[in-house]
This record gives C-alpha cells, sequence and structure tokens, in this order.
C-alpha cells in the first residue's frame, strides 16, 4: 500500500516537472516587428488583420451548429420508429420537433438568420 503510494506521488512530482519544463521552453525569446505582423505575400498589410469578425456571421454559425447537433439527435428516433411503432416515442419526436421549429422561428423574427446586413 506504501509502495502504491510512493509510486503515485513520484509519477505526479515527475508530471509536474516535465510541465514546469516544458512551459519554460516553449517561451517566447523575444517579440520583433517582423513576427508579429501578419503574413500578406510578402506585401505590408493594407489593413489590420486583427479586426473584429462579424458578429452576426458568429451567431448564426452557432445556430446552425446548435440545430446540426439537434438533427443528430433525431436520427436514433428514426431508427426506433423503424423497428416498433411506440407512442410514446412518436409524440416525444413531434414535441422535440415543435420546439425546434418554434427557435427556429424565434431566430427568425429575431433577425439572427440575416447576417448579411
Amino acid at each position: 500500500m506504501i509502495e502504491c503510494l510512493t509510486l503515485v506521488l513520484f509519477l505526479i512530482a515527475l508530471s509536474l516537472i516535465l510541465m514546469l519544463v516544458t512551459a519554460l521552453l516553449s517561451e517566447k525569446s523575444f517579440e520583433s516587428r517582423e513576427k508579429s505582423s501578419p503574413y500578406e505575400c510578402g506585401f505590408d498589410p493594407i489593413l489590420s488583420a486583427r479586426s473584429s469578425f462579424s458578429l452576426r456571421f458568429f451567431l448564426l454559425a452557432v445556430l446552425f451548429v446548435v440545430f446540426d447537433v439537434e438533427l443528430s439527435l433525431l436520427m436514433p428516433v428514426v431508427t426506433s420508429l423503424m423497428s416498433g411503432f411506440n407512442y410514446i416515442s412518436l409524440v416525444s419526436c413531434f414535441l422535440f420537433l415543435v420546439i425546434l421549429f418554434l427557435g427556429i422561428y424565434h431566430e427568425w423574427r429575431e433577425g439572427s438568420l440575416n447576417w448579411v446586413v
């Protein structure tokens, strides 16, 4: 029991030492203008490459991911309905779809789907 505890403490100490060594070795040595500037085919950048992105496009992408994940949640329901008809599965699937359509209707009415404004 004590040997096992000693081995665990040794492995924890070894991993902490390795993390400290890698953190010290991975630090940047110096900052230069060339390393911090964006690369555009050898030319000086016309605009700032670190400008903010479109928040509306980001929200549209998040909505796409949310509805894509929920579509993947519907796939097992389809296979369970094919294996045997169950009213509880059918009602829960219908309720899930109603909630999805209400969510997309709300986003459409809010204007989140119009990102080219």
